[in-house]
C-alpha cells in the first residue's frame, strides 16, 4: 500500500540547489517533517545531472523524495512521487513507468485542474495562491479560486507566497496541504519552520 501523501512539500528552485548548506537545511527538514514532508527536487533550468545531484542529495532522509519532470531521475533514485508541469510528459505517461508513484500535475486555475484530474492525477500542486517572486508574472488565485478547484475532489497543495499564518488559511479554504519554498529553507530554524507549519496542517 501506498504511504499517504505528504501536507507540506519543501520545493527547491536552482538557487537552492547551489546552496553549500542543502545537504544541511534538507536533514533539518526532514528530520522535522518525516514522513509527512516531501522534499521537491526542481530546477527548471538545471542540466540532467545537475538535476540528478540535487535530487540525490534530498534523497536517505526521513522523508520521501518527489522529483519534478524529471522521470528519468525520479526512476534512478526511486522517489516517491513526481510532480509534473503543464509542459510536461501526460499523467498516462508518467503511470506506466511506475505505477506506485504519487503523480501530481501543477496547475494555475479551474479549468487546467479539473483536465488534471480527468488525466488521472493524483494531487494537484495549486498556485500561486498569493503573489510570489517565485512568479512574479502570476496574478494570485486566492483562496475563493482555491476552494473551488479543492472541491473537485484531488488532494490539494497550494503554492506561491505560503508562510505560517497563510498556511491556515489555505487549509480553511479546503487545501490538503502546501508547499513554499522561502519560507522553509530561508527559515532561520527550518526544522521548526516545518514542524510548526505541519501543526498548521493538520
Amino acid at each position: 500500500m501506498r504511504p499517504a501523501l505528504p501536507r507540506l512539500h519543501a520545493i527547491t528552485d536552482e538557487r537552492i540547489a547551489r546552496r553549500a548548506d542543502l545537504q544541511e537545511v534538507a536533514r533539518d527538514l526532514a528530520t522535522a517533517g518525516g514522513a509527512n514532508l516531501a522534499l521537491h527536487a526542481r530546477g527548471r533550468t538545471l542540466s540532467g545531472v545537475a538535476h540528478y545531484d540535487l535530487a540525490f542529495h534530498l534523497s536517505n532522509l526521513p522523508s520521501p523524495l518527489f522529483v519534478n519532470d524529471r522521470l528519468d531521475v525520479a526512476l534512478a533514485l526511486h522517489a516517491a512521487g513526481v510532480q509534473l508541469s503543464t509542459a510536461s510528459l501526460p499523467v498516462s505517461a508518467a503511470r506506466r513507468v511506475r505505477a506506485d508513484w504519487w503523480i501530481g500535475k501543477s496547475v494555475h486555475d479551474l479549468a487546467e485542474a479539473a483536465a488534471a484530474k480527468a488525466e488521472g492525477a493524483d494531487y494537484l500542486l495549486v498556485g500561486p495562491v498569493y503573489a510570489t517572486a517565485s512568479h512574479p508574472d502570476r496574478s494570485p488565485l486566492g483562496l475563493g479560486a482555491l476552494g473551488r478547484i479543492a472541491e473537485l475532489g484531488l488532494p490539494v497543495i497550494a503554492i506561491g507566497g505560503i508562510d505560517l499564518d497563510r498556511a491556515r488559511h489555505v487549509k480553511a479554504a479546503g487545501a490538503y496541504g502546501a508547499a513554499a519554498i522561502r519560507a522553509l529553507w530561508d527559515a532561520l530554524n527550518p526544522g521548526d519552520a516545518a514542524r510548526r507549519m505541519l501543526e498548521e496542517l493538520q
